[in-house]
């Protein structure tokens, strides 16, 4: 654990830099208490999920808060992409009460979600590769022009929406708008995954490990632009095996581990050595 921090010394929130130096550890940040009477966005009470003979959940629970990045850690097998799939409506819990917004919800597809403001970020499903930038951005949401059935896609208004969603997450896009997906990197293909889900109005962003196999000046950029989000009022769970990482954006900490969870912390409550610790034994 961490030692006290100075009660003199006023809240910061530390942002990263976006060439992802010695900063990303962030040792040290006061955060911020979840104000009493605070609604989550999202909540998970009491969670289990099965598959055949193997439990992939047992009692999980926890809460997304607006304006708040809670990162989700623990080891392969812990039970973490079961749970971000419960909560981004692939799968069905077999107990325990999803509430959104206060309100308990079941989600039986992931459209349902969508429509209720919950966007998912997979590792792997950022973009299509094949689709230009702008083509992902709009993706399922395309502007159209034309009459009856004669119609086809608005490209000038598309491109508009491309570039007002970049810009309101803070990214600097320096290329033309036409660049396929396949060429762009997996830095920029999260940023842009991320631009677009804000753009459309999400309220809870879920990030499966956005910063997995990326070049640290890239994982900077992108943890820049989670703060962004953050800062402009979304819900954040990060979902990452890199601590320092977690540690150096999160607000709050939950740790599961076959199936459980391990531990709840304010990101002040811990440290990068009392989480190793944790996950080694527990794991």
């Amino acid at each position: 654990m961490s030692e006290p921090l100075n009660p003199d010394q006023p809240p910061t929130r530390a942002r990263p830099s976006g060439a992802g130096s010695g900063e990303l550890e962030a040792s040290r940040r006061t955060i911020e208490p979840i104000p009493p009477g605070a609604v989550p966005v999202m909540e998970a009470d009491h969670i289990s999920k099965g598959f055949g003979a193997t439990t992939a959940l047992v009692d999980v629970s926890l809460k997304a808060y607006s304006g708040r990045i809670l990162a989700l850690l623990g080891d392969n097998g812990a039970g973490k992409s079961t749970l971000i799939k419960i909560l981004s409506g692939v799968f069905p819990p077999d107990g325990g009460t999803l509430r959104f917004n206060g309100q308990d919800v079941v989600l039986r597809n992931p459209a349902e979600a969508r429509e209720r403001g919950i966007a998912t970020v997979f590792q792997d499903l950022a973009v299509c590769e094949l689709l230009s930038v702008t083509r992902n951005i709009v993706l399922g949401r395309e502007p159209q022009k034309g009459f009856g059935p004669f119609k086809f896609l608005d490209l000038k208004k598309a491109d508009a929406m491309a570039r007002s969603a970049l810009h309101q997450l803070g990214v600097r896009w320096e290329r033309g708008l036409d660049e396929k997906g396949i060429n762009i990197s997996g830095g920029e293909r999260q940023s842009l995954a991320i631009a677009r889900a804000m753009f459309f109005g999400s309220s809870l962003l879920i990030l499966d490990e956005p910063t997995s196999a990326l070049a640290v000046r890239q994982a900077g950029k992108v943890l820049d632009h989670i703060l962004t989000a953050r800062d402009q009022g979304q819900a954040v769970i990060l979902i990452t095996h890199n601590f320092r990482h977690a540690l150096s954006v999160a607000d709050d900490i939950t740790v599961l581990a076959q199936g459980r969870v391990a531990g709840h912390f304010r990101r002040d409550e811990t440290d990068l050595d009392a989480l190793t610790d944790l996950v080694a034994r527990v794991g």
